[in-house]
């Protein structure tokens, strides 16, 4: 090897390891209301968040005592795209069931 010639490996490593960052993962939240039943909300878990019966009435009774419910930890696209399906979803049904999203 030659002694003139600069070495980048540890710079190149450390920039390749700064770009790997994760990125940042967003929760995506049902609120409960006073109109929206519970069969619908377990319905939406189901459905667009993939849980099993079980899992959905465990969260809608924690929508439903609490007053929200954590239905998935996702990417910023992905929690965008559940939060947009879930309101379009309570909409035609004839519900105001509400679907946030915050950083995790």
């Amino acid at each position: 090897m030659n002694d003139h010639q600069p070495d980048y490996g540890e710079d190149l490593e450390q920039k390749v390891e700064e770009k790997l960052e994760l990125p940042p993962m967003f929760k995506v939240l049902l609120h409960n209301d006073d109109y929206t039943t519970m069969e619908f909300v377990v319905e939406i878990l189901q459905q667009v968040f993939r849980k099993s019966a079980a899992e959905a009435t465990r969260i809608m009774l924690l929508v439903h005592k609490k007053g929200t419910g954590v239905c998935g930890v996702f990417s910023e696209d992905v929690a965008e795209t559940k939060v947009e399906i879930v309101r379009h979803l309570a909409k035609k049904s004839g519900f105001p069931l509400m679907c946030t999203m915050e950083e995790a």
